[in-house]
């Protein structure tokens, strides 16, 4: 049955915004210094025309991430999905469905995904468009679905996934598992307080001064022990190589060495570490030699070590030989490039993956889809992020705040981006302004979801 609370697409309006990096960020090998931001308006009204409201959504073009240069060239890549983007908004505005916005995402994407498939064509790209790059590219349209339809119910849009909102549970999203439930039965009505914050450290990242050939003076951190001083750090994600054991060891260890002596002068004596390899091990035996070595050569930094992120290629199917039953017995292994639906979900837990990592920029639908599967399959999760700045941290930052079982969030646009971020520490300072190692998401309560931007 139609609810009144069901929204229809009146308009949409879309910018392009760039920014450059502050530092050069290495994504899975690959160099990266600027950003470009896609912003999405759409304007929405309730079944029975009584409400308008428009809501807004923002997401970087991580074309580098989502398709990246072994697939495509940067220039070419970055020119595809912003020409997805516009094509994607063309096709939002002329949608007719009324509906809750995940029932309208579930028509949108496969049309988002001809789009794709037709523009790798056109413009004859040197790899198809990859899944990943399509719901990346459109997740600002689909959060600003889900924002509009909580600014126009006059809610906030995660008080807007029970039965009284949206038809179908979530065996017709999921499977059987999930007969007679709802997204209201894995999300919080109250955000988290806060919520503790990774920073990252990148593989081009100083660790100490000797590193630095010439300092920025830019008046933020430069070195390691000069961010979790300024930032009152206990969480890091440290980005590795994949393809030299004995630097991804020897890095891992540096920055312990190096964490535990600024923990010491703090009387810090917890904190914690993520690893990510942005799937560029050859395969899961480079892995568990890894943890090996990490353990036999410091035993307080592999206790330290709370997951692993993503260690092998994204293509599963291409790659079935890559279980990770035996790394995921020693620490959490957690999906990422490869997640881009409940089919590789599935998928990725038969392959031995024990964890799932969300992102923002795969679009609000299926984060929330992706988090109640992994809570309903007792599965680890994190969120983590795509160098957002501004709104999109926000959207973030929602997300981790809103799932229960979610206990970290990456942010990282205040390191490489920070000049994205401008006016954005003013309006939301406890999210912006870290200075106690964690990101203050008590303040997102505002109708649609959660901040009004």
């Amino acid at each position: 049955m139609p609810k009144p609370t069901d929204i229809r697409i009146l308009d949409v309006h879309y910018d392009f915004e760039e920014h450059q990096y502050r530092t050069p960020l290495k994504f899975g090998g690959v160099p990266t210094d600027h950003c470009v931001l896609f912003n999405v308006r759409v304007r929405v009204q309730t079944r029975d025309g009584n409400q308008e409201a428009e809501g807004k959504g923002s997401m970087p073009l991580g074309n580098v991430w989502a398709f990246p240069p072994r697939y495509a060239p940067f220039d070419q890549s970055l020119a595809a999905m912003k020409k997805l983007a516009e094509l994607a908004v063309a096709t939002t505005r002329n949608c007719t469905l009324c509906a809750h916005p995940l029932e309208l995402s579930e028509v949108l994407e496969p049309e988002f995904l001809k789009l794709a498939d037709d523009l790798s064509h056109n413009m004859q790209l040197a790899s198809p468009m990859p899944k990943l790059c399509t719901v990346v590219t459109t997740s600002p349209i689909d959060a600003a679905l889900h924002d509009a339809f909580g600014k126009a119910n006059g809610i906030n849009s995660y008080d807007g996934l029970g039965k009284d909102f949206i038809e179908a549970d979530l065996s017709h999203f999921l499977n059987e598992r999930f007969t007679g439930k709802y997204l209201d039965q894995y999300t919080a009505r109250q955000p988290k307080p806060n919520i503790p914050l990774y920073h990252l450290v990148g593989a081009l990242d100083p660790l100490t001064d000797t590193d630095i050939p010439e300092r920025l003076n830019d008046g933020l951190p430069e070195t390691l022990p000069e961010w979790i001083i300024a930032d009152g750090l206990t969480h890091l994600k440290i980005k590795l190589n994949g393809d030299d054991l004995a630097w991804d060891v020897a890095r891992v260890l540096a920055i312990d060495k190096i964490t535990a002596e600024t923990q010491a002068k703090r009387g810090v004596d917890t904190w914690h570490y993520s690893a990510d390899f942005n799937e560029t091990c050859q395969n899961v035996e480079y892995l568990l030699e890894f943890l090996n070595q990490i353990q036999e050569a410091e035993g307080n930094a592999f206790q330290r070590l709370a997951y692993i992120e993503q260690p092998t290629d994204r293509d599963l199917k291409a790659h079935p030989e890559n279980k990770m039953h035996k790394a995921a017995e020693i620490k959490p292994v957690v999906i990422d490039e490869s997640l881009t639906d409940f089919e590789t979900f599935l998928l990725a837990r038969e392959q031995g993956y024990s964890g799932v990592a969300l992102k923002a920029c795969k679009g609000q639908s299926q984060a929330l889809l992706m988090g109640a599967a992994a809570a309903g399959y007792g599965m680890f999760l994190a969120v983590q992020d795509l160098t957002c700045p501004g709104a999109s941290f926000l959207h973030s930052a929602g997300l981790a705040a809103r799932i229960p079982s979610v206990t970290a969030i990456e942010g990282n646009a205040r390191q490489f981006c920070p000049g994205a971020n401008d006016g954005w520490q003013d309006e939301f300072p406890s999210i912006f302004n870290i200075t106690d190692g964690t990101v203050g998401t008590q303040v997102l309560t505002a109708l649609g979801l959660g901040h009004f931007f």
